[in-house]
């Protein structure tokens, strides 16, 4: 999928709008931050950053973690590329990036930029999809992103281009596919997936995300999160994945 850039902006505003509607998503979303927050190595000297923040709400369950994103907004602490960083050699301890992969067109171009950027020891957190049978059925439904599963991935940017030139860009089963099949195994010889853990997130889909209305009453959407944690733990019907990476 390529659009304008414009339209991560008009999604954003349009995204703000419902998170303050939907207390059941809050709800789902501050258990997603939980399990990043608790994946930071706190003993690792540097910043901790998320990239592609979009609504800054991290810092509900992570307060020290700098939002960014590629359109200032007044909630938004700095505004950063992916591919052309502003922060220092070695001065992030950890890198944050919640449904920000499947936007990476070129997760080489980024991954040598988040090395770059990466101390000693950082790690770089992704929060994505995944391409179970929930996932599939969910995202591949009923998100306006496509999932794909098919297209080929450009793992390098094209010399000589530059990111401002690039569009909006979504494939929402790129986690699932570079993270998890041998043919992306040699592609990431420079990094150890220091783990992969899987979220069934039918809590999420009962709230109907951002754009659909909510499935069922907030009573039952309570009773859905221990369920989550028994069905996360069957790695075929998952929706979400998580994914710390450490440079090798």
């Amino acid at each position: 999928m390529s659009t304008p850039l414009e339209q991560h902006n008009i999604e954003i505003h349009q995204n703000r709008e419902n998170w303050g509607r939907k207390p059941g998503l809050r709800a789902v979303y501050e258990r997603f931050y939980r399990e990043i927050a608790a994946r930071i190595r706190r003993n690792i000297e540097g910043r901790i950053v998320e990239l592609g923040s979009g609504l800054g709400n991290i810092k509900t369950v992570i307060p020290d973690c700098i939002t960014t994103d590629i359109f200032p907004n007044p909630w938004i602490e700095r505004v950063e590329d992916a591919y052309q960083l502003s922060f220092e050699d070695g001065c992030v301890s950890n890198l944050i990036l919640f449904d920000v992969w499947h936007h990476l067109q070129f997760p080489g171009s980024a991954l040598k930029e988040f090395r770059r950027v990466l101390a000693p020891g950082g790690r770089i957190i992704v929060f994505d999809p995944a391409m179970g049978l929930i996932g599939r059925i969910v995202f591949g439904g009923f998100h306006h992103e496509p999932l794909g599963l098919n297209q080929p991935i450009a793992w390098e940017a094209p010399s000589g281009s530059s990111s401002k030139e690039f569009r909006y860009y979504a494939a929402q089963g790129s986690a699932s596919r570079i993270f998890t099949k041998p043919e992306f195994k040699l592609r990431l010889a420079g990094w150890r997936i220091a783990e992969l853990t899987y979220f069934s997130g039918l809590a999420y889909v009962a709230t109907g995300g951002f754009r659909g209305p909510q499935l069922v009453p907030g009573m039952v959407l309570e009773w859905l999160t221990p369920l989550d944690s028994v069905l996360s733990k069957i790695p075929w019907i998952a929706s979400r994945m998580l994914v710390v990476l450490e440079a090798v």
